[in-house]
């Protein structure tokens, strides 16, 4: 018994039927891979939501690696909309900048180049004072 397939006469790499594919054309062939975010940029977002849900503003989180952009979706309970969304979006990077913070209603609260000015916005959140 052996770890290699069984492949029928002819089908083998010195068979006759051998393809040779150009791996450029493979990979470009094949859908994109999924917008990440970085291992740094995700530390930098669970920074502020382990603050958030210490504060107990925060409570779930999802995460969604989609073709055209990464999101982190801030929720206060798991079963509504999200607060807020983080999003990181290469394509914008040059433009207006690849990072967003996004409220529930869509308005984006702000942009920029680098992550963590961006997540300032946390920061500069208003709450409400019991008194």
């Amino acid at each position: 018994m052996t770890d290699q397939p069984d492949l029928p006469r002819g089908d083998g790499p010195s068979g006759s039927d051998a393809v040779v594919v150009d791996l450029r054309a493979y990979k470009s062939a094949k859908d994109p891979l999924p917008i990440t975010f970085h291992r740094r940029e995700l530390d930098q977002i669970l920074w502020v939501y382990g603050r958030m849900v210490g504060e107990g503003e925060w409570r779930d989180y999802a995460l969604d690696h989609l073709r055209d952009k990464a999101v982190f979706s801030v929720f206060k309970r798991a079963g509504e909309l999200p607060l807020y969304r983080i999003e990181k979006c290469p394509r914008l990077a040059a433009k207006q900048g690849a990072f967003s913070v996004v409220n529930t209603h869509g308005m984006i609260l702000k942009r920029g180049h680098e992550l963590a000015p961006v997540l300032k916005v946390f920061d500069k959140l208003f709450k409400v004072v019991k008194g």
